[in-house]
């Protein structure tokens, strides 16, 4: 092995101050040149942006390591600013990829928000990403709900990310490609951060993960129209957004603030779900509309835009939620496993992005 990988997976064991993920999978690590003949490391560091006592701990730990490497003479450390955004003409044509990790140019990006929380927005990603994936497009998740992350326990995936050759790879459930803040810390750590390391962690999620040749990236956004939503407008200029609510009037209220948010940034709207819509007990029942009736048709038709599915409430969602099962997997035919199909459907078709690799399945 070359000394400039030794000097590579060295920086991999190197955890973040306060994380179990290591420095080079935060994407701090910028360049490593190394000399074998004379013994000498230098190594750029993107920590200039961090608090003083994270950035020093860093330099520290790292030349603290490095030097314990058979035959280092010398280890040279800069700190340097994160590197500029990618401007948004960088998505690259063609299914292909850069090696800064662009985005394949006919990938749709699809931003899951909804103004406000309790709505299901997560249960809503999961289970629309399993649907599509049974019309076998190639799909990916970022769960870009920083503080609230729940998409790795709704979809059952466990364990961390790891980079391969500077490229994060991200975890994989029945095909569906996700990335998560839930794979860098411990399920109940709290995650403290301000907008900056924010906005490097979602831009390194959409830059740097090795995605693939995708069909559809689901984007699921935390509630309210802050930094998030500004970062994921001003990185996929393609982006839309996907309105979810609960028929009553306060949540389709919020729901309007989203949508004004998106026309702000100029990010079309593909469409509104209706979550919780009514409850049916049996098949042959009356259905029980518990949050009230028509918030998300109302909502469609104020924006302009198709309502998509109403999907009913049904214990078995929370259920498979808890077990890391979606409910589109476990219970196909169910309601409400057809109403996350018929939005799926509705979303693929509408951008003519019903894939031509495979047939169609899951009917």
């Amino acid at each position: 092995m070359s000394l400039k990988d030794q000097v590579w997976q060295t920086l991999r064991r190197i955890p973040y101050p306060g994380y179990s993920r290591d420095i080079v999978s935060f994407g701090l690590v910028q360049k490593v040149n190394a000399s074998e003949e004379k013994g000498v490391v230098a190594v750029a560091l993107a920590i200039a942006h961090l608090p003083p006592e994270s950035r020093d701990h860093l330099l520290r730990e790292v030349d603290r390591t490095l030097r314990a490497l058979p035959g280092i003479r010398a280890v040279e450390i800069v700190a340097v600013a994160p590197g500029p955004a990618r401007p948004s003409g960088t998505i690259r044509p063609h299914g292909t990829w850069g090696a800064g990790g662009e985005i394949a140019g006919k990938t749709r990006f699809l931003a899951i928000a909804s103004g406000k929380g309790g709505v299901g927005k997560s249960t809503v990603t999961v289970n629309l990403a399993m649907a599509m994936r049974k019309r076998e497009a190639k799909v990916g998740i970022i769960d870009a709900d920083v503080y609230g992350f729940s998409i790795p326990r709704m979809l059952g995936v466990r364990g961390h990310l790891f980079s391969e050759d500077g490229r994060i790879i991200p975890l994989e459930r029945e095909g569906v490609k996700v990335v998560s803040m839930g794979m860098l810390v411990k399920q109940e750590e709290a995650v403290i951060w301000r907008g900056p390391l924010l906005h490097k962690m979602l831009t390194t999620f959409i830059r740097d993960v090795a995605w693939g040749d995708l069909d559809i990236l689901l984007l699921d956004l935390p509630p309210g129209t802050g930094d998030v939503s500004l970062t994921i407008a001003q990185e996929l200029t393609r982006a839309e957004m996907v309105i979810i609510t609960t028929p009553q009037f306060a949540a389709t209220e919020v729901a309007i603030r989203a949508a004004r948010m998106a026309e702000k940034v100029n990010m079309d709207i593909a469409g509104v779900i209706e979550n919780m819509s009514y409850l049916q007990v049996s098949p042959e029942g009356e259905r029980l509309y518990l949050f009230g009736r028509g918030g998300g048709r109302e909502l469609a038709e104020r924006l302009g835009v198709p309502l998509l599915a109403e999907i009913p409430l049904d214990p078995l969602v929370r259920e498979c939620a808890d077990q890391g099962n979606p409910v589109v997997l476990v219970a196909p035919d169910a309601p409400v496993s057809r109403a996350f199909l018929l939005a799926a459907d509705r979303l693929l078709a509408a951008a003519g992005a019903m894939p031509s690799h495979g047939t169609r399945s899951g009917r």
